[in-house]
């Protein structure tokens, strides 16, 4: 890159006003000045906006903020050494900001090889605040966590939760609704729990728009988040493995049935490479491996896990969210709530529980090693004695983890029972999702 390139950068944004905003429900919190904020989450969720949301609070002159999409073409391929160039160009351009805070925004910054170092400097001898945002997971376990030394606060990103879902779509969910009011929020929650979160889609009010651009973000990530990224070649058994997901969400994966179908298509590819195709995926944000609670972490590390998909949007393109699986659709959406919940508060774990016997409860929620809730959704029928099936595991679960909190989310249903010792207590799903949003806690 060239200092005309690295100007013209600067100055286009500089000139651009801010779009109109969505303000999500995470708040940043204080991050003191020598460490950076970093905001992960999945592509397309809203993290650039959150940025643009960010700037918009600061309530300082533009000139006080340099904001760079390091996936812009003009950038690729970039290096530290550009972004080095581009502070030094933002310097020149304004002089009068030596020595006063600016504001550095380096969106998506996975893109560019060599940024940790370069951010590590510019906290350390720069009076320069820096926000960071990626589309990685790794970005917080790996390049953050170690890279960075402690020097990061991170916040996760995700697509819209129900209850911002409903303000993009400027619904007001009172306590107090009449029975037109009523049969709208049912409406929107049915297209959530269906199609999800994702801003662009929320707000699109075409269908077939819809699953265009859900089938378009499903090719940026498995092309650009995990194939690019990482070099690899096996594409066509990524796309097969990402389909068998799709498949079996809120269900037990298995990769070695993976592995033999994939085999019987012809497709050779080793288990190893399968295991680490999923763990792509996980640090694209695509999906959300459940373990198995078990007596001790040999235990859980050798069960299978359940997979949830990070948005039903996903589920949707692929043709899998008909009027059958309404029960598995509205698991996957209260797996994806607790993820959002878990990233907010970093004591809480998820997990799925089974016993010997086979009976299985949805989520058992975890914190400092005690289950604090065990958690059922069900979508049948009182009579059809998949809720005495519920029921009965429910029970057994809080027998064996001596829980006391049973919570059963079904669609519409709210009623206490009291059932040998224990009381049930029955949440209808939209209550449950518009439940007020945990603090966000940093790490």
């Amino acid at each position: 890159m060239d200092k005309a390139t690295a100007s013209t950068l600067i100055r286009d944004f500089e000139e651009r006003p801010l779009p109109p905003l969505i303000r999500r429900e995470l708040e940043p919190g204080n991050v003191p000045m020598g460490k950076a904020l970093t905001i992960i989450g999945p592509r397309r969720a809203g993290k650039t906006y959150f940025l643009y949301d960010l700037i918009a609070r600061l309530g300082v002159g533009r000139e006080e903020v340099l904001y760079l999409n390091l996936e812009d073409d003009r950038f690729l391929p970039a290096s530290a050494a550009d972004l080095d160039l581009l502070l030094r160009t933002y310097y020149e351009i304004h002089p009068e900001m030596t020595g006063r805070t600016a504001h550095m925004f380096l969106d998506e910054v996975q893109a560019v090889s060599g940024w940790e170092p370069f951010v590590r400097r510019v906290l350390d001898s720069q009076k320069v605040r820096v926000y960071l945002s990626g589309s990685s997971s790794r970005l917080l376990s790996r390049e953050v966590a170690t890279s960075m030394r402690g020097r990061s606060s991170t916040r996760v990103v995700l697509p819209f939760s129900f209850r911002e879902y409903l303000a993009a779509r400027k619904f007001r969910a009172g306590a107090h609704l009449s029975s037109g009011e009523n049969a709208w929020l049912m409406k929107h929650l049915d297209d959530f729990i269906r199609t999800g979160g994702f801003p662009e889609v929320a707000l699109d009010p075409d269908p077939l728009s819809r699953i265009r651009t859900l089938r378009d973000y499903i090719e940026v990530v498995l092309m650009r988040d995990i194939v690019e990224r990482h070099g690899l070649k096996a594409t066509k058994a990524l796309r097969m493995l990402f389909s068998s997901l799709l498949a079996s969400y809120a269900k037990e994966f298995s990769i070695h049935k993976v592995y033999n179908y994939l085999r019987s298509q012809g497709i050779r590819t080793g288990k190893s490479s399968l295991y680490e195709l999923v763990l792509h995926l996980e640090d694209a944000f695509a999906i959300i491996p459940m373990k198995k609670l078990g007596g001790s972490l040999r235990e859980t590390e050798g069960t299978l896990p359940k997979m949830y998909v990070i948005d039903s949007g996903y589920i949707a393109q692929s043709g899998r969210a008909d009027s059958e699986s309404i029960g598995r659709l509205m698991e996957n959406a209260v797996a994806v709530e607790l993820f959002r919940r878990r990233s907010a508060d970093p004591l809480l774990q998820v997990n799925y529980w089974k016993s010997a016997a086979g009976k299985e409860v949805d989520f058992a929620v975890s914190r400092q090693g005690a289950v604090r809730e065990l958690i059922q959704v069900c979508c049948r029928p009182e009579n059809d004695g998949t809720d005495r099936r519920e029921v009965e595991s429910l029970l057994a679960a809080a027998e064996a983890l001596r829980c006391k909190a049973l919570t059963i989310i079904d669609w519409e249903r709210e009623q206490t029972r009291r059932l040998q010792g224990y009381s049930i207590r029955y949440v209808p799903i939209g209550k449950w999702l518009l439940a007020p949003p945990p603090r966000a806690a940093s790490s």
